[in-house]
């Protein structure tokens, strides 16, 4: 007799703090992925380019990148499992940039099991744009908007320039954010 084969894959809500109109995204990430697998997989939902530093607090446990010696009391990321990391936790924090502290939260809405077995990530729904990598932060990035609403304010050209044209807040594409993900 054939044993079905399938996966627990978790539906989780991301939510960038600090900043409005709330950003968001909603994904669907297979069970067995790890922890920095996830990680890579929300920042890049979200729209971030996965260039700069994270930590995950699950509970009381800490998670990240193993980047530097003063890790101690940081979890390596790398090895373990989402499911076995997230089971019985509604909910836990990813810090993206530990410069800019782009704080998200990340809620577990659903563990379900599908088969057959899913290979990707899959980008569900989401609103707004991400903010720009390096922008400063939630306090940077209302300057940056802002500033690039009036004309007449004295960094609009500044930011414009760096941004590299028009930016719109409120874009936001599921085709596009799964085009990434499928890149993954």
């Amino acid at each position: 007799m054939d044993q079905v084969s399938g996966e627990y894959v978790l539906q989780l809500h991301i939510e960038l703090n600090d900043v409005e109109p709330t950003v968001w995204r909603r994904v669907l990430v297979p069970g067995d992925s790890l922890l920095s697998e996830v990680a890579e997989t929300l920042l890049i939902a979200m729209g971030w380019q996965n260039s700069h530093l994270h930590q995950i607090e699950v509970g009381d446990s800490l998670y990240g990148m193993q980047a530097d010696d003063d890790s101690d009391d940081e979890i390596d990321e790398a090895t373990v499992t989402a499911i076995d990391v997230l089971q019985g936790q509604r909910s836990f924090t990813l810090v993206y940039d530990l410069g800019d502290n782009w704080e998200h939260r990340v809620t577990v809405e659903e563990i379900t099991w599908t088969d057959p077995l899913m290979y990707c990530a899959v980008c569900l729904g989401g609103e707004q744009a991400c903010p720009p990598e390096d922008s400063g932060g939630p306090g940077g990035y209302t300057r940056f908007i802002d500033a690039l609403a009036d004309p007449g304010h004295p960094e609009h050209r500044q930011y414009s320039d760096w941004i590299g044209g028009a930016f719109d807040p409120g874009a936001f594409s599921v085709a596009g954010a799964n085009a990434l993900l499928q890149e993954i």
